[in-house]
């Protein structure tokens, strides 16, 4: 029997996973692709992440990601704006991070069963029972569920949260493009926003959110872009002067922000597969390594403390994850309603041009603090 099982090898699923076998504890992480692997994702990072990744010796410092202070916000007519950031971050590559994590994983002592995914989990006799796609079955005490925004998995624990259609679209891009290296930019358009920052070498990503309808009313990519991107001046310089590295653009759909489960038939989840904060209102990939860091934390305590048992662990996983990471969830669908249309983005940029400490206060609200 393992001692812990986790679902989903992303920035969640390998830091815990780091973290926990750093600590002497047997880990598998399953994951249903190998790496490398992209993901849609706006590849901007906090700097609050940066300490706690420096003490498990894996912050990417190796691959020179950009450093960036400085946000600029235009709206959908091409009014911008601009501001330093107190906090700032830094800009990488999920397909470079990944398989960074993925190196210091494997050598830590993580196993991994890699290209392979999980048909069915079932809990009974204090312990789990996982049915594998080639047929095979793993026993654990503890499943940390790491699966993403959706996946099998969810529907196979028959998740509340799928009964919601997410009714946003992902899109990403690696371009180059003639952009300063320590500003990540954020321009809005008719129903969504796309946001662009330096990665790593002479590339940038170039990542939006916009809506499902959208795409269905205009029929593909390329002609949504044209007829919404395009109004906004700095969106249509990018299109037409960048130099666009993939051969076409990554795409998920059925993105929402409806509330999730933390506890699913006693499996914990976390990163996304416990929350997607919207962009507005922090970053993902921040979140997910502090939540990791929880439910690392609280899983070696489960393991060295006789009388922290299982519903002591579920019960301070729950009030714990609730305290840092509620208010950002709840304040990420009043942040979406101030973007993406003509009036709201004028009325954003001109608070940040004539009222900085409420524009300060705000972009306080998308980072938040060193751990």
């Amino acid at each position: 029997m393992k001692d812990i099982i986790v679902i989903g090898g992303g920035m969640a699923g390998l830091v815990s996973a780091i973290n926990l076998v750093n600590h002497g504890l047997d880990v598998l992480v399953i994951e249903k692709n190998s790496y490398p692997f992209h993901k849609v994702c706006g590849e901007y990072v906090s700097n609050e992440v940066k300490p706690f990744l420096e003490s498990l010796g894996a912050f990417p410092d190796k691959y020179n990601p950009s450093r960036i202070s400085r946000f600029v916000l235009t709206s959908c007519r091409g009014k911008s704006c601009g501001m330093q950031l107190d906090l700032g971050g830094f800009g990488i590559s999920r397909y470079t991070l990944d398989q960074f994590l993925f190196e210091k994983a494997t050598s830590a002592g993580v196993k991994f069963l890699l290209n392979t995914q999980v048909d069915q989990v079932s809990f009974a006799d204090d312990s789990f029972c996982l049915q594998l796609s080639d047929g095979s079955r793993l026993a654990s005490r503890l499943v940390i569920g790491c699966q993403g925004k959706r996946s099998k998995i969810d529907k196979l624990l028959e998740r509340d949260f799928l009964n919601h259609k997410g009714e946003y679209i992902g899109v990403k891009y690696h371009i180059r493009y003639d952009f300063p290296d320590d500003t990540i930019a954020l321009h809005n358009f008719k129903g969504g926003y796309c946001g662009i920052c330096k990665i790593e070498g002479d590339k940038y990503n170039l990542c939006y959110l916009g809506q499902r309808k959208d795409l269905k009313r205009f029929g593909n990519i390329k002609r949504m872009e044209e007829e919404l991107l395009y109004r906004n001046p700095h969106l249509k310089d990018i299109f037409n002067n960048a130099d666009f590295l993939f051969g076409k653009a990554m795409m998920v759909t059925g993105i929402g922000f409806t509330p999730k489960g933390l506890i699913e038939r006693h499996a914990l989840m976390c990163g996304d597969s416990a929350g997607v904060i919207t962009p507005l209102c922090g970053n993902g990939i921040a979140l997910a390594v502090h939540a990791a860091k929880i439910v690392s934390e609280l899983t070696l305590k489960y393991y060295k403390e006789g009388s922290f048992d299982r519903s002591k662990l579920e019960a301070e996983y729950y009030a714990r994850w609730k305290k840092l990471f509620a208010f950002r969830l709840k304040a990420g669908p009043i942040m979406q309603n101030l973007f993406g249309s003509g009036f709201s983005t004028e009325i954003a940029v001109m608070i940040m041009k004539y009222f900085k400490p409420v524009a300060r206060y705000m972009m306080s609200q998308t980072h938040g603090k060193p751990f």
